[in-house]
């Protein structure tokens, strides 16, 4: 390898959208692996971590605006399709996993893929990947808005459905779980946001560190757990580089469905863009808090595989967001040289934009309901 090869390999690296908040996530493990709480102080942490999950899905329901999420109700064929890829093309491509048990994927890393496969789609980075590559970005908005609030139901029935005693079951213990710490904060913050809304707008940045701390203190309570459970052992550097594998293949194929399968339906490409960034993601922000509430002690096997998933998302889509902004522009000058002006209104909407600016180095990694 030349000397400009590598230095164009190590730039192309540095590039890449390392999520910061992902390695604090990492160095929340390292620490739940050399420190892990136990007896009274992991006691003190569980009831903490609980309390925590209930402020995130406060905060969520309180931040939700019911009104614009119905306002995008107009655009429902593209709110289907990224539905339907979220709940129902996903979660098919996760049972189809279950052949790889056990010969790549252990029990406790499928179940932690199958629940990657039913939490709900992201919100600020499908809107940031969205407008990066010129698509459709108030659809994208109510996209993720209506993924967010539909996975507040779904995703806990689906996981007890399809995850059985892995993740508590139809249990009436588990199901009255799951209504008093995710669905009653929910419909609170959505009842009390008339009232608390415009606190929220001037606190955000204050109130963004309570749900990335809050987050933290989920993992740290997980990993705790399942250090002191022993189960730590399951998991060698084998397993993890083939589940890294399993998940690529995963994100290609999602990837891959909701850009050509979204062109089948006659979507244009705006449209097609949003389809692709809102349907083949899934939000860290709403799993690893729901898989505290579902899993218990075994939630640091089941967060494992979406944290993975969470950061390889990330480095890809903002390579294939850069790459649709250039063959946007390719195609309107292309137009403009060939017939004097853009042909479409998609193409004129796009020249009357102004220019996008270069994306960051990642979007922020704390989806937060808007």
């Amino acid at each position: 390898m030349t000397s400009r090869t590598t230095g164009r390999a190590l730039r192309l690296l540095s590039r890449l959208p390392v999520d910061g908040y992902v390695l604090a996530l990492l160095g929340t493990v390292v620490l739940a692996a050399l420190l892990p709480a136990s007896g009274t102080a992991a006691t003190v942490v569980e009831g903490a971590s609980t309390g925590a999950v209930a402020l995130l899905f406060f905060l969520y329901g309180a931040r939700l605006s019911t009104r614009e999420a119905l306002d995008g109700l107009r655009h429902w064929r593209l709110h289907l399709t990224v539905l339907g890829s979220t709940f129902l093309l996903f979660p098919l491509l996760g049972l189809a996993a279950r052949g790889l048990v056990p010969a790549v994927l252990t029990p406790q890393l499928y179940a932690g893929l199958l629940f990657l496969c039913l939490v709900p789609s992201t919100i600020q980075s499908s809107i940031a990947f969205t407008s990066i590559a010129r698509g459709n970005v108030p659809a994208a908005i109510c996209a993720g808005s209506f993924s967010s609030l539909a996975g507040i139901v779904l995703t806990p029935l689906l996981a007890a459905l399809l995850l059985g005693g892995g993740a508590g079951g139809l249990s009436a213990d588990g199901i009255l779980r799951i209504v008093l710490q995710l669905l009653v904060p929910f419909l609170a913050g959505q009842f009390l946001r008339r009232w608390v809304g415009g606190f929220l707008v001037r606190h955000k940045k204050v109130l963004g560190r309570v749900d990335r701390g809050s987050i933290l203190l989920v993992v740290y309570t997980a990993f705790s757990q399942g250090m002191v459970a022993g189960i730590w052992h399951l998991v060698t550097p084998a397993r993890l580089g083939l589940l890294l594998a399993v998940e690529a293949v995963l994100l290609a194929v999602m990837l891959a469905a909701t850009w050509y399968g979204a062109g089948r339906l006659g979507f244009d490409r705006a449209d097609r863009i949003a389809i692709q960034f809102a349907g083949s993601k899934k939000s860290l922000a709403a799993g690893l808090p729901m898989a505290s509430v579902l899993f218990g002690a075994q939630a640091s096997l089941a967060v494992l595989p979406l944290m993975l998933f969470h950061q390889m998302q990330l480095m890809v889509c903002a390579v294939i967001a850069k790459r649709r902004a250039q063959e946007g522009e390719t195609a309107a000058s292309e137009t403009r040289a060939h017939g004097g002006g853009p042909a479409t209104s998609e193409a004129r909407a796009h020249d009357n934009e102004p220019p996008v600016p270069e994306p960051r180095a990642h979007p922020r990694p704390a989806e937060r309901v808007p």
